[in-house]
C-alpha cells in the first residue's frame, strides 16, 4: 500500500486517547494465563502483536473472552496444556522471546514460529541463558522456528552484555518455574514492566539497581488496567513539536521512567511539554501530556538513555532533522536487530526526503535544518515504526512524501492515521 502524506497548513490541535500499551498487554495476558483463577484485563491492546500473544495462550489451553471491545477475561488453571500445532508468534519478538522462557519449564514440547521478518531476528540471546538453566531448545542457526522440550530448570546468576527487556523477561519467567534463585543483571536498566506486573501479581521478586532476583513463584489472578502506550504517543509528541502552531493533549499515557526517555530527550531539545494528572494504575505511573510546537535544538543521545527510548529513535531522528544544530545518537547498535536494520533504513530513507543524516556503526549523526524537501517514495521495510515516523516527517515536508508499505502500521497501531487525522482537523 502506497500512502501519500502532504504538508499541513495549520497546527495540530485537540486531545487524543492513546491506545493501550502493547508491552504491558503482552505481559498481562501471559501472566494472567499463569495465574490460577479469573483475571480481568482492562484496555487490552488491539494491535497485531499482543493479539499474537493472546492466540498463543489460547492454543495452550487458556480460556480468554472479550467482555467488551477492550476488556478481556482470562480463566486459567495456572497450568498450560500441550498442543500439537505450531505456536504462531506472527511479527512479535516479544511474544516469541517471553513465551520461550515460560515454555522452557513446562512438561511438554512446543514449537514457536513467526513470519519472515521475525524468523530473521536473533534468538541466541535467549537460547544461551535458557540452556544454562537446563532448557532444551533447537533452532535454525539461532533463529526461529524454536522447538522447546520442557525440562526441570535450575536458577542461574546471569550477567547480560545487552540491556534488553525481552531477554530479562524471558529469564525471569523461566526463573519463576526454576529451582533456586534466578538473578539477571544488565548494563543499563531496560523497561521494567515485567518486574512491576509480576510484583503486582504476587511473585517473589526483588530489584536492586540493574539486578533482578526471582524465586520460584505462583501468581495470583488480578484485575489489570493498562495505560496508553508511550511508544505510540511518541509519534504525536514528535508531530506536535515540529508542526507550527500545534497544541495537543495526549490522554492516559504510561510514564514509566524506564520507557519515558523520549520525554527527557524532548526536554533536552527545548520542547514545550507538560505532564498533567499524574497517577498510578496497576503499579504503573501514567498521566496526560500536553505538547506544543517548539523550536528544537540538537543534543547527544547515548548510554543508559538508549534502552529507555530504543523504539522511539526513528521518530526522534525526524525531530532532530528539523532541529537547530547537531544531534548524535550512539550506543544504539541493537537498532540493527529490530524489524529492520533501523540504523541503515532510517538514514537511507530520511536522506531521500532531504535530511542531512549519516550512518555510524552504532547510530547516526544529524545536522538539523529548517525544512525538508520531501518529493520522494520512502520504504518502510515491513517496519511499522518506520512507516509512522515517515508519516510524521511528511506533515512538514515542502512536497508530498509517499510511504510504500504503510499497511504495516496495523502491526502495532491500527488507529494511528485516524487519530492523527482527527488532530489535523
Amino acid at each position: 500500500m502506497l500512502k501519500k502524506v502532504s504538508k499541513l497548513n495549520k497546527g495540530l490541535c485537540g486531545s487524543v486517547e492513546i491506545p493501550s500499551d502493547k508491552s504491558i498487554s503482552h505481559r498481562a495476558v501471559m501472566f494472567a494465563s499463569l495465574a490460577c483463577g479469573k483475571s480481568v484485563i482492562k484496555n487490552f491492546s488491539n494491535g497485531a502483536d499482543p493479539q499474537s500473544s493472546l492466540s498463543v495462550f489460547k492454543s495452550l489451553g487458556v480460556q480468554a473472552e472479550f467482555i467488551d471491545k477492550k476488556t478481556l477475561e482470562i480463566i486459567s488453571s495456572g497450568k498450560l496444556c500441550a498442543t500439537q500445532k505450531n505456536l504462531d508468534c506472527g511479527n512479535s519478538g516479544t511474544t516469541m522471546r517471553l513465551v520461550s522462557g515460560i515454555l522452557a519449564g513446562q512438561n511438554f514440547k512446543s514449537t514457536l514460529v513467526g513470519d519472515d521478518s521475525l524468523s530473521k531476528r536473533p534468538m541466541k540471546r535467549i537460547i544461551d541463558p535458557l540452556t544454562l538453566m537446563g532448557a532444551k531448545i533447537t533452532s535454525k542457526d539461532g533463529h526461529a522456528p524454536l522447538t522447546i522440550a520442557g525440562a526441570n530448570l535450575q536458577g542461574i546468576d546471569y550477567v547480560s552484555k545487552l540491556s534488553s527487556a525481552q531477554v530479562k523477561s524471558c529469564i525471569l519467567l523461566a526463573g519463576m518455574n526454576a529451582d533456586g534463585i534466578t538473578t539477571f543483571t544488565e548494563p543499563y536498566l531496560s523497561r521494567n514492566h515485567t518486574e512491576l506486573l509480576l510484583k503486582y501479581m504476587g511473585a517473589d521478586i526483588e530489584v536492586e539497581n540493574t539486578t533482578v532476583k526471582i524465586h520460584k513463584s505462583e501468581l495470583a489472578p488480578k484485575t489489570i488496567e493498562i495505560c496508553g502506550d508511550i511508544s505510540s504517543a511518541a509519534f504525536f509528541i514528535a508531530a506536535a513539536l515540529i508542526v507550527p502552531d500545534s497544541d495537543i493533549i495526549l490522554k492516559n499515557v504510561g510514564l514509566n521512567p524506564t520507557r519515558s526517555g523520549i520525554l527527557d530527550v524532548a526536554e533536552n531539545m527545548g520542547a514545550d511539554i507538560e505532564i498533567l494528572d499524574r497517577r498510578i494504575i496497576s503499579g504503573e505511573i501514567c498521566g496526560d501530556i500536553r505538547v506544543r510546537y517548539s523550536n528544537l535544538k540538537g543534543c547527544v543521545i547515548e548510554k543508559d538513555l538508549i534502552p529507555r527510548l530504543i523504539d522511539e529513535l526513528p521518530v526522534i531522528a525526524v525531530m532532530a532533522a528539523l532541529a537547530d544544530g547537531e544531534t548524535i545518537v550512539k550506543d544504539a547498535q541493537d537498532l540493527r536487530n529490530k524489524e529492520s536494520d533501523r540504523i541503515s533504513t532510517v538514514v537511507s530513507q530520511l536522506q531521500k526526503i532531504g535530511a542531512d543524516i549519516d550512518e555510524t556503526p552504532d547510530g547516526f549523526v544529524i545536522n538539523g535544518k529548517r525544512s525538508l524537501d520531501g518529493n520522494a517514495v520512502v520504504e518502510c521495510f515491513h517496519d511499522h515504526r518506520l512507516a509512522m515516523s515517515f508519516y510524521v516527517a511528511g506533515l512538514v515536508c515542502e512536497n508530498p512524501v509517499s510511504i510504500d508499505g504503510f499497511e504495516w502500521v496495523d502491526i502495532s497501531f491500527p488507529e494511528f492515521e485516524r487519530l492523527m487525522t482527527g488532530l489535523c482537523g
